[in-house]
């Protein structure tokens, strides 16, 4: 077993594209982790999901090996962490499980927002932080510039920052000892009773539940019961190892160590990310404090195109969940789309991800309804109920009044383009609280609010800046303010599963959008097709989808009028009886292509 002097647990914290999982090679490469043969680039990012879109989605662990200068041998545990603000929660537990943290700066980009907030969350989490300035090969770095951006936006001296070229290799030693010498080793007592940190889950096909653990005090061996004590379930451990990146096994964990256990676990909820293990006979006396739990700031409903895949989709969400911390849910039913669930988010990205998941990993074909956001309802009666889903919105006149939240966002973006920025955040009703200037760019802190971000102000923030912004936000609180219920009728028929929570002022715009969007989607039927948009039992906007006409006069030729005259008043009356009892089956993917230009 290690001793505790030479270990050092670090995470690699950034902006998105910085160029964290290209560091992570670098250093595994130097500390010799993988053959020639079995190098591969971004080789921590294991899914298929990360690789194609080039960013990392799951926090990845490796334990190094790493010779020093000084001839001693170092255990070096490396954890390369996600850079969108969709992971923060990701983050904030590898850091956790870490004593320091090495802040990876763009030397040609500088700092941007996700650097400031990741290195708040190291700072917040009592880390030594070492800042490395990475892509100083390139023609436009800038290393003096970016030191001083690091001083002054972030507040970290940045004189002993370390240049590197993670693309080259160039500095990748200086990296190492700068670890040594710089971040300190963790504490812990071997002899003591076990405890140990459950950082991460996931469900492996042959294995069951494995758990990423960091063991604090005592040791973790093959063969050991262990209880979590937060969910008082009791395992035998099968397997011990460590990630080098491949799966190792090893006899045991020592303190300090992060590693893996796999103990047979079957039942999903045993699991609880942030939980304490301990062993069951000679237990730990006081548990770990955990992890705050994370606060889902979008919700939308998923349910499978076919009914029969319910039970699939049960099964593949709580596998899901266990491997994502921060995603919930709970079962909702729909008239539309019949039994699905109510899933919460930290973000769009975040939604898109865990819906590509679902799709890619356990073979389903899902459909999502509109992104919301939690609102609060304040009721004539006293009572206050929190308002998850459009559909379930009380009756207008049971309601006294509505509050929404609203987030801090903090935006870095280049001069040229501030003015563009600054009035898509007036369009979307927020207010500007600050606004500096740090190295030739603009730090612009806004309040929104945040049903106005959820749809598209990302995308929308980087066309306006042609790429150059960067966004961040926290949530502020809750407000009051002028919203409705937009409800869109098909032929008379609320269609849930489209309805959304608007502010007053843009109720009209968006209802009349998604009136005209409904009406090239949905197919024509043989009578006429009222689509309309409502708030109450006012009608906002409104469009006709034309009845297809068949011809009834065919057959008749020659002959008098009337008899022509007889068959279209007889096709006339069943149309008006069809438009009583008619149904109208709005395609699913009408659904999905509505919503996605519902913000057009």
């Amino acid at each position: 077993m290690t001793d505790l002097a030479h270990i050092r647990n670090f995470a690699i914290i950034a902006h998105i594209d910085h160029g964290k999982s290209t560091l992570a090679d670098r250093l595994i490469e130097a500390c010799g982790g993988l053959t020639a043969r079995e190098r591969r680039d971004q080789v921590l990012d294991s899914m298929d999901l990360e690789r194609e879109r080039g960013i990392t989605i799951k926090a990845q662990t490796v334990r190094l090996a790493y010779k020093a200068k000084n001839g001693e041998t170092y255990e070096l545990n490396l954890m390369d962490t996600p850079g969108h603000v969709d992971f923060t929660y990701e983050v904030s537990r590898s850091l956790a499980a870490c004593e320091g943290s090495l802040l990876l700066v763009d030397a040609s980009q500088g700092v941007e927002a996700q650097s400031l907030a990741n290195a708040y969350l190291a700072i917040e989490a009592d880390h030594e932080i070492v800042p490395v300035l990475n892509k100083i090969d390139l023609p436009a770095a800038e290393p003096e510039r970016v030191k001083q951006e690091i001083a002054d936006v972030i507040g970290l001296d940045a004189e002993t920052a370390i240049p590197v070229s993670a693309k080259t290799g160039v500095g990748v030693t200086d990296v190492l000892e700068a670890l040594i010498e710089r971040l300190p080793a963790p504490k812990g007592d071997a002899a003591a009773p076990l405890k140990a940190m459950l950082v991460d889950s996931w469900y492996d096909a042959y294995l069951g539940v494995v758990v990423l653990v960091r063991v604090i005090d005592g040791e973790i061996r093959k063969g050991m019961k262990v209880k979590m004590m937060g969910t008082g379930a009791v395992h035998q451990i099968d397997e011990v190892g460590v990630f080098t990146p491949k799966l190792t096994k090893v006899d045991a964990l020592g303190p300090g160590s992060i590693g893996y256990i796999a103990a047979s676990i079957k039942t999903i909820t045993d699991c609880r990310v942030g939980d304490t293990i301990t062993e069951e006979r000679k237990p730990t006396a006081q548990a770990l404090p955990g992890f705050a739990p994370s606060q889902p700031v979008v919700f939308c409903g998923l349910f499978p195109t076919d009914a029969d895949d319910f039970e699939k989709l049960r099964e593949s969400i709580a596998k899901l969940a266990l491997n994502d911390a921060s995603f919930e849910y709970q079962m909702e039913t729909s008239a539309a789309l019949g039994f699905g669930f109510r899933c919460g988010f930290l973000g769009l990205l975040h939604l898109e991800i865990i819906q590509e998941r679902l799709e890619r990993e356990f073979n389903l074909d899902l459909i999502t309804t509109a992104p919301s956001v939690v609102y609060r309802v304040a009721l004539t009666d006293g009572s206050q109920i929190e308002l998850h889903n459009p559909a379930d919105m009380p009756d207008p006149v049971r309601i006294n009044g509505m509050e929404e939240p609203w987030i801090r966002a903090t935006i870095m973006v280049p001069d040229d383009y501030l003015g563009a920025v600054l009035s898509l955040c007036q369009e979307r009703r927020g207010e500007q609280v600050d606004l500096t200037y740090a190295g030739g760019r603009a730090m612009v802190v806004y309040l929104l609010p945040l049903n106005e971000v959820v749809y598209d102000f990302y995308d929308r923030l980087k066309s306006v800046s042609r790429g150059y912004a960067s966004f961040d936000y926290q949530l502020e609180g809750y407000r009051a303010g002028k919203l409705v219920k937009l409800a869109i009728l098909v032929n008379g028929e609320p269609v849930d599963s489209l309805s959304m929570v608007v502010h007053e002022s843009q109720a009209e715009a968006r209802g009349r959008a998604l009136c005209q969007r409904l009406k090239e989607l949905i197919p024509r039927q043989l009578f006429k097709v009222a689509i309309q948009a409502a708030i109450g039992g006012k009608v906002i906007a409104r469009e006709t989808l034309s009845a297809l006409r068949k011809d009834v006069t065919a057959k008749c030729y020659g002959g008098d009028i009337t008899r022509k005259r007889k068959l279209l008043e007889k096709q006339k009356a069943g149309k008006k009886r069809m438009r009583e009892i008619g149904n109208v089956e709005i395609p699913q993917s009408a659904f999905i292509a509505a919503l996605k230009t519902s913000d057009d």
